[in-house]
This record gives C-alpha cells, sequence and structure tokens, in this order.
C-alpha cells in the first residue's frame, strides 16, 4: 500500500504543489507553490495538507504516524534553498507555522512566527547578525505568540477572568514603555527586550503551570499541532457557520522559512491589495511599517504608513509612503502586482516583508472586497480583457448585489449636522444605531433587534460574533488590512478603522468620540464610505442607482435563460423590479396596502367592513374601500406597462387587520363608538 503524501515543498522557484491544488494544499499553500513557479522571491517552506488535517482529527488529535519524518526530511530543502540549518547553533534557520483553509478565513486561525529561537540558537543568530535588539524582539515575539496559540488555546485553557495570556504579556509590556516612557515597541533596547523575554517566561509558568520550551525541534512541532486544533477553535467555527464553510474541509499547514521585517530600518513588513478593495478602483493599495513583523500590520496595533500617495488619507498623510523611501523596492512590488494579476485575473490581498532591502513574497490570495468594489472590478477587467462577460457574470455574488442596494446616509440631512470625527473608510455604505462596546453586547442587541455600532480599540478574531451581530463597525486603531477591515469589507458591512479620536473606557462603560463623550445604548452614524461619524442619527435612504449596475445586468441578461418575476407590494415595489430587470410580477399582495405606510386611510375601511353589523353596513365600507385597492392596483399596471401581473386579494384571515392587544382593541373600539365587549 503506498504512503499518503502529506507533505509538498516549495522555494527557490520551483514546488511539489500549484495554485489549482487548493482543495489539497489550502488557499495559501497553493498559491505559495504557484509563486514560486512565476519566479517570484518566496521564502522556501513545505505544506501539510488538509488530507492531513482531517487524519489528525480522526486519530484522537494524534498527528499520523511518520508525519514528522516526512516534515524533518523536507526541512533539508528548506535548509539547503535558504542556506541556513534548523536548530543550529552557528547558522539557525528560524521558521513560522501558518493556517491555511481552502477559503479565506482571515484572522480566524493561529500563527506562530519566529519558532526556533532558544538559548542554543539565540547567541549564534547575534553573532551572525550584530544585531542583539532584532533578535530579543524576534524572541519576546515568540513567546507571546507561542504561549498563547500553543500553551493555552491549543491546550484548551480557560483564561483566568476573561485575560488570556496574550493580553498578561501584552499589558506587562505596555505597563513596562509606559514606565520608560516609549510610545512605540521600537524603542526599547536590546537589554531591555532580554529583560522582558525572560519575565515574559516567568509569567507564563505561573499563568499556565508550564515551562516555555527551550527546544526547537519540540516548538515547531508543537506549532504544528496548534495550527491543526485552531481549526476547531471557537472563532474559527463562528466564521464557517457565518461564511458556509463545511466542517470537514479541514487546513493545511505551511512551515516556511522566517524573513524578517524588525531588522531595522531597511526592513519592513506589508500588506496590500493589487486594486482597492474598497472602491473597486484600479490602483495599488496597501499599508506597510518600517521595522516591524507582519502581525503588526494586520492586528491594528499602530496605524501603518501609506504604501503610496493612492494609500494616503488624513490618518496617515503625514507618515512616509514605501514609494518615497524605498522607491526601488517599491517598482519590485509593482512589477510582481502585474505578474500576479496576469496570472490570476483578478484582485489579490498579499502580504511582503523586506529584510535589509530584500523584497520576498509571504503570501497572495483573492481579495475580500466590497459589493461597489466586486462590480467595479469585473467590469474594468472585461475591459482591459483579463477576463470575459461569463466570468463577470461570477464575480459578482448574490450577498454582493444585495450590499449594492443597502442603504446609506441621506447626503441631505448629513449635510445639517457636523462631522464628529473621521477614520478611515473601510466598509460601504451608512450605519445608525446604538453604541456596544463589547462584541458581546452587539450580540445581546441584536437578539433585541435593535441596530447596534461595534465600538472597539480595535477588533481581533474572537469579535467576529458582535461583528456580524453590529449594524456598523468603528475601531480607534488598525488601517484599511486591519482584521476588522478585511472581515468587513468581505460581509459588506459598514466600517471605519482607526479614528484616533476615539478612546473606550471600558471600566465605565463609556467612550469618547472626539469633543463628546458616550455611554453605552446612545445612538451615532457611520458614513463608511467616507470615514464620517456622527453624534446622532441622521436618516438612511436607498443607494442611489448606478449606471455600473446596470451595465452588469445587461451582461448578465445576455448569459441567463430564465425569466425572472418577483413578489411586490405596492407600486413602488413593482417599479423597482423593473427598473432591476424584472419580466412581470409573480405575486402582487394586495394586502400590504393595509400595512406600513399611507395605510392609516385605507385600513380604517377595512376595519369599518370588519366591524360591520349587518350586510348593508358592510357593503357600504366596502364600496368606501374600493377606490384604494382599484387605484393600487390602477397604478401598478400602469407601472408594469403590458408585463405580466398576478394580483392577490386578502389572502390573510381579518383578524390579522385588527389590534391585537387589549388597549389597542378599547382604542378601535371608542373610536368606533362602539363597546368593548
Amino acid at each position: 500500500m503506498n504512503k499518503i503524501k502529506y507533505v509538498y515543498t516549495f522555494g527557490g522557484k520551483t514546488a511539489e504543489g500549484k495554485a489549482d491544488m487548493k482543495n489539497l494544499l489550502g488557499g495559501k499553500g497553493a498559491n505559495l507553490a504557484e509563486m514560486c513557479h512565476l519566479g517570484l522571491p518566496v521564502p522556501a517552506g513545505l505544506t501539510i495538507t488538509t488530507e492531513c488535517c482531517t487524519a489528525y482529527y480522526a486519530n484522537n488529535c494524534q498527528l499520523p504516524q511518520g508525519l514528522m519524518d516526512d516534515v524533518w526530511a523536507a526541512m533539508k530543502n528548506m535548509e539547503k534553498i535558504m542556506g541556513l540549518t534548523y536548530d543550529d547553533a552557528e547558522n539557525p534557520l528560524l521558521v513560522s507555522c501558518r493556517s491555511g483553509a481552502r477559503s479565506s478565513m482571515p484572522g480566524m486561525m493561529d500563527t506562530v512566527l519566529n519558532i526556533g529561537l532558544s538559548s542554543k540558537t539565540i547567541p549564534g543568530l547575534i553573532k551572525k547578525t550584530n544585531n542583539p535588539r532584532f533578535v530579543y524582539d524576534s524572541y519576546r515575539r515568540l513567546i507571546m505568540m507561542y504561549a498563547d496559540v500553543v500553551m493555552e488555546k491549543s491546550e484548551g485553557i480557560e483564561p483566568k477572568d476573561g485575560k488570556g495570556i496574550r493580553k498578561v504579556l501584552d499589558d506587562m509590556l505596555d505597563e513596562f514603555k509606559h514606565q520608560k516612557g516609549y510610545k512605540s515597541d521600537t524603542e526599547i533596547t536590546a537589554e531591555e527586550l532580554l529583560q522582558l523575554s525572560n519575565a515574559f517566561k516567568i509569567r507564563v509558568k505561573e499563568v499556565l503551570g508550564t515551562e516555555f520550551p527551550d527546544n526547537a525541534k519540540a516548538q515547531l512541532e508543537g506549532g504544528i499541532k496548534a495550527v491543526f486544533k485552531s481549526w476547531n477553535g471557537k472563532k474559527a467555527i463562528s466564521y464557517r457557520r457565518i461564511e458556509g464553510i463545511p466542517d470537514d474541509w479541514g487546513t493545511a499547514v505551511n512551515v516556511q522559512a522566517m524573513v524578517f521585517g524588525n531588522m531595522g530600518d531597511h526592513s519592513a513588513t506589508g500588506v496590500a491589495f493589487t486594486r482597492n478593495p474598497a472602491t473597486g478602483e484600479n490602483q495599488f493599495y496597501g499599508e506597510w511599517l518600517i521595522n516591524a513583523q507582519g502581525e503588526d500590520v494586520v492586528a491594528g496595533i499602530r496605524t501603518p504608513n501609506p504604501l503610496n500617495d493612492d494609500t494616503k488619507n488624513e490618518q496617515n498623510k503625514h507618515l512616509h509612503s514605501m514609494q518615497e523611501l524605498m522607491p526601488s523596492t517599491y517598482k519590485e512590488l509593482c512589477d510582481i502586482r502585474a505578474i500576479l494579476e496576469k496570472n490570476f485575473k483578478d484582485m489579490l490581498d498579499i502580504e511582503f516583508t523586506i529584510q535589509e532591502g530584500k523584497l520576498f513574497m509571504l503570501q497572495c490570495r483573492v481579495g475580500k472586497r466590497t459589493g461597489v468594489a466586486a462590480l467595479n472590478m469585473a467590469l474594468d477587467m472585461l475591459h482591459e480583457k483579463l477576463i470575459e462577460e461569463k466570468d463577470v457574470v461570477m464575480r459578482v455574488t448574490p450577498a454582493q448585489l444585495d450590499e449594492l442596494l443597502h442603504p446609506i446616509l441621506d447626503s441631505a440631512d448629513e449635510a445639517k449636522n457636523q462631522v464628529l470625527a473621521k477614520g478611515l473608510p473601510a466598509g460601504p455604505g451608512g450605519a445608525v444605531g446604538v453604541i456596544a462596546l463589547t462584541s458581546e453586547k452587539a450580540m445581546e442587541y441584536n437578539k433585541l433587534h435593535i441596530k447596534n455600532i461595534l465600538v472597539r480599540e480595535e477588533t481581533n478574531p474572537e469579535d467576529v460574533e458582535g461583528m456580524r451581530a453590529a449594524s456598523g463597525i468603528l475601531t480607534a486603531r488598525g488601517g484599511m488590512t486591519s482584521h476588522a477591515a478585511l472581515v468587513a469589507r468581505g460581509w459588506g458591512k459598514c466600517c471605519i478603522v482607526g479614528c484616533e479620536a476615539v478612546k473606550i473606557d471600558l471600566s465605565k462603560g463609556m467612550v469618547t468620540i472626539g469633543c463628546k463623550s458616550f455611554k453605552e445604548g446612545d445612538e451615532i452614524s457611520l458614513n463608511g464610505s467616507r470615514g464620517w461619524i456622527y453624534d446622532k442619527a441622521i436618516k438612511m435612504i436607498d443607494a442611489t442607482e448606478n449606471p455600473r449596475f446596470q451595465e452588469f445586468m445587461k451582461i448578465v441578461d445576455a448569459h441567463r435563460s430564465k425569466g425572472v418575476r418577483t413578489n411586490a407590494d405596492t407600486p413602488e415595489d413593482a417599479q423597482n423590479a423593473i427598473n432591476f430587470g424584472a419580466e412581470g410580477i409573480g405575486l402582487f399582495r394586495i394586502e400590504h396596502m393595509f400595512y406600513g405606510k399611507n395605510s392609516e386611510a385605507p385600513l380604517a375601511k377595512l376595519r369599518n367592513m370588519i366591524l360591520a353589523d349587518n350586510t348593508e353596513e358592510r357593503i357600504a365600507a366596502l364600496n368606501e374601500l374600493e377606490p384604494f385597492i382599484r387605484q393600487a392596483a390602477k397604478s401598478t399596471l400602469k407601472v408594469m406597462n403590458g408585463k405580466p401581473l398576478t394580483f392577490r386579494l386578502m389572502d390573510p384571515p381579518l383578524h390579522e387587520f385588527v389590534p391585537q392587544t387589549e388597549d389597542k382593541q378599547r382604542e378601535l373600539a371608542k373610536e368606533k363608538g362602539m363597546t368593548y365587549e
């Protein structure tokens, strides 16, 4: 019997996998392999398949027999390409351990960077790089991530008082910076980072009851198991439920040679989109941070620098772009952008690292986008001859089409109100709701059918349920590539990020936005398309008709084989249906004229008929009601202009048209001059 192949290698401009192997290698692994085939600068690595994840769970969360032997054999290929050796005292190779399902699940599963740092390898790396600050910064990051992902979450340890080990260590770091008067992590010295790392290890032992592992091989095996376990983590399960992703797909694990964006001022890390993910404009769009690692950008820890002039806004215009500071590297990245779009024929989300001036590609995947962006990109790529008409139809999902019809803030009402604060416009449309300062509160409001805005310092994957429950999202930190922005765009949800005017005091249930304080439950409004925040409820209106939508629908009409008829309740509904290409009305529910807007007069006539004492009174009431029904029918027939239409007359039972509560029934009796009995 042939042994199942669970490990695939990539690197050195070659790979065992390719782009069409997403089901086996996950999206990340398949695309890393494809980038190698395209000759792009990708750090060498290996992918452990989704089939291995399935086997891991089938085997009671035990790695398949012989897997680690295959991993160590594949590591030799990585070592040869990179010219480094894992767990070597003089020339150490460090690796990352990342998840990669076949469908993108941004931030929902776990990652560990800098695996392989230990008392054995640290001295050699310091000697090799002559940069002790970089080494100890990488070490403290490893401790923070490993303790969180491998030692706590993977082991199923419930945080005490809801405060996980990552939060404990983050608080220690913040307190240390506060004591020293530092504003940024980059101000901490090498000696201080060593002190922090030692203090972290002591605290990890105190909180979790086990020592941080000082063995590189044990670290890697622990990282692989933790990524597999994160497939069934709470946040991953919640995201799969929302996105309709099957539980049995599993995740791949990508073990990749580390390259470092935190080696100094000539190193950096960034995230970019080959086109604007919010609007769909054909402009390279992204963010980067000097002397940082990738988690710093997506975690929203601080507002990142703009990639180029197109990415500059009110929040980051004072910061240097990559285009300005590293023009030759930026040009290389632009060339890679063109290669990737030509190959994948879609907008891509890419991650990159610059190590001492050398550019490396860490990931590419089809990028999350708003409905507006999906529409614009599909049509632009058609005109650019990148894709064909049939591809255009498939590029815009039904959910994204629905998003295009969602309401926005009324510009006339907006003009009467002063903008309270501004942030980055990360998600489309408008939102009005009461403030929720936690995901739990947002979910509570949602159960009560109360529209709410989730306001956070920054969101993280644990907030996914609250983000889904909220009508809009507002964060104090983070950029256009932060977790909140990525998830909100994927859902077409109104979102503003990086609003530094937001100051939250969770202990008091208060938030200050600009010059005004609010308590949880107060109403605010968001213009997610412009990044504007208002201190009151602004009127909402339907989105205006989009000519590009009409262009798209003509293409759809040319490729569809079935006609579409809609349901409608009013002449206005019928007109909207015709505007959106409906060929008729399958069911016009005439009784809906007695609900909602302008229903008072016809409803009064109908109730007269229901409450009539005899046939004569009933006929008289019906005669008074007839003109209303006739007018609704006439107006609708005029709108339809000969198109087919099916009327339904009074389907619900009559008791639905009279009040259901005693107090309302008594009011009606008094109004009609009748006794309640």
